[in-house]
């Protein structure tokens, strides 16, 4: 029998999703990004629940591959363009969009064979200092651009540092614009912060990402707030119970001391699972569908959690690590981390369940 420890993945969540991110975008078409096997939910359920996406956006060539292969025929855009200048070849095969942010990557486009046509996005960079053209730069780039025979369209984006706070994609939008304005480019700005929460951010297209998984792009406001449905599920069971004494310690490090007699359960889940092993003492867990919290250090295979919420519960028990009764949102931030971390950390050995309806 396998362990319990099991993520359960919503095809309906995603969909959903999609249709909110579709609200918010006016009438831009919209990437879904599926970066890092879909935030860890898997490329072929991304598919399902992204069919309406008018195209799919990442930055794993072999993924691409993959998206191809599993029968997507629409846009796909690599984020961080092309590594190399052998990467053209599979760009021409398949039909893949590249982001262009460096002068390099110019010079592989140039060197298309003949007949080959690629959509390319022109990266500024407007104060993320990651990836993209600088101001002085740009125009430069965006004339070579369209002077390459095998560039179909052009498409001016920028990715934002700060949209999740109010106010901090002012001046990265004022830049943006006062650099394209008069260019006659299409234009991609918004991230899942920026489509909800900046005006004027959809243009023509918009990228969201982790909104479209069911988690908030925003501290201050919850996923359900925003009309998200998580679409991952961890869960396990307790495999064990301990009844400890005022003055017993459990876990590694004995880093909680119980004040008190108390039972404790052993949860069949940890950091190699995937979950936090940073979490401290405190982080939210629903046991039988009330809520509780972890008690000492997670490790490896196992975590303890406090059951004086819950006297009922014993081996077998169900435990929800985060998902529908409990958002990832609060697990991440009680874990001084972010939901997409959490989406992305677990691991291949945990039970995968794909839910369709």
């Amino acid at each position: 029998m396998p362990r319990p420890t099991t993520v359960t993945i919503s095809v309906s969540a995603l969909r959903q999703n999609l249709k909110v991110a579709r609200s918010y975008a006016d009438q831009a078409r919209l990437w879904a990004v599926v970066k890092a096997d879909a935030y860890g939910h898997g490329l072929q359920t991304a598919l399902d629940g992204f069919a309406d996406a008018d195209g799919l956006a990442l930055v794993e060539f072999d993924r691409a591959a993959q998206l191809r292969q599993l029968g997507w025929t629409r846009p796909i855009l690599m984020l961080e363009g092309a590594f190399d200048p052998t990467d053209m070849q599979q760009v021409a095969a398949q039909g893949l969009s590249l982001v262009v942010h460096e002068d390099r990557q110019i010079d592989w486009l140039e060197d298309l064979p003949h007949g080959a046509s690629v959509s390319v996005h022109l990266k500024l960079n407007t104060g993320m200092n990651r990836l993209g053209f600088r101001a002085e730069e740009f125009a430069g780039a965006s004339q070579r651009l369209q002077a390459v025979p095998g560039v179909s369209s052009v498409t001016a984006m920028t990715h934002f540092a700060n949209a999740d706070i109010e106010g901090g994609a002012d001046l990265a939008m004022a830049r943006f614009h006062e650099l394209t304005a008069g260019s006659g480019l299409a234009r991609s700005l918004a991230n899942s912060a920026a489509l909800m929460g900046v005006a004027g951010s959809s243009e023509q297209w918009v990228r969201p990402g982790i909104m479209l998984y069911g988690a908030s792009p925003f501290s201050e406001r919850s996923a359900s707030s925003l009309g998200l449905r998580p679409a991952m599920r961890l869960h396990t069971r307790l495999i064990a119970v301990q009844t400890l004494q005022s003055g017993d310690a459990v876990g590694y490090g004995s880093t909680f001391v119980a004040p008190h007699a108390m039972r404790i359960g052993i949860a069949a889940c940890g950091y190699a699972d995937g979950y936090p092993r940073h979490a401290p003492t405190g982080t939210p867990v629903v046991v039988d569908g009330i809520r509780s919290r972890t008690v000492g250090r997670v490790s490896m295979d196992m975590l303890a959690v406090d059951l004086q919420p819950v006297p009922q519960a014993g081996p077998g028990s169900q435990v929800e690590l985060w998902g529908e009764q409990l958002p990832i949102d609060e697990v991440a931030s009680a874990a001084g981390t972010i939901a997409y971390e959490l989406m992305c950390a677990v691991a291949p050995r945990v039970t995968r369940r794909i839910v369709r309806g």
